[in-house]
């Protein structure tokens, strides 16, 4: 079973940039598509990235332009590159696969976007 542990959070102020990881305990190359999702205090999770294992990419329309998803399955890593924050982003960040696995959940990473 795949686990996935996600890094790289923190605080930072608003136009900052943040690069997010999430390192896989197995392969994730069989796993056609990944995801990183957010969730906002007081708000439902939700897939703002998405990446299939040949490397075409969806975002979420909040985020389109400023974040990129990337994947390294020699690596079993995806990232999460997010530039110009705003104080919306502000959430824990988890990755999975997409759709979900609800056994592949993480402690996911705060993002906090503040000045």
């Amino acid at each position: 079973q795949v686990q996935f542990v996600e890094s790289g959070g923190g605080l930072v102020q608003p136009g900052g940039s943040l690069r997010l990881s999430c390192a896989a305990s197995g392969s994730i190359f069989s796993i056609y598509a990944m995801g990183w999702y957010r969730q906002a205090p007081g708000k439902q999770r939700e897939l703002v990235a998405r990446i299939t294992r040949g490397g075409s990419t969806n975002y979420a329309d909040s985020v389109k332009g400023r974040f990129t998803i990337s994947r390294d399955n020699a690596k079993n890593t995806v990232y999460l590159q997010m530039n110009s924050l705003k104080p919306d982003d502000t959430a824990v960040y988890y990755c999975n696969s997409a759709p979900s696995v609800a056994d592949y959940w993480g402690q996911g990473t705060q993002v906090t976007v503040s000045s």
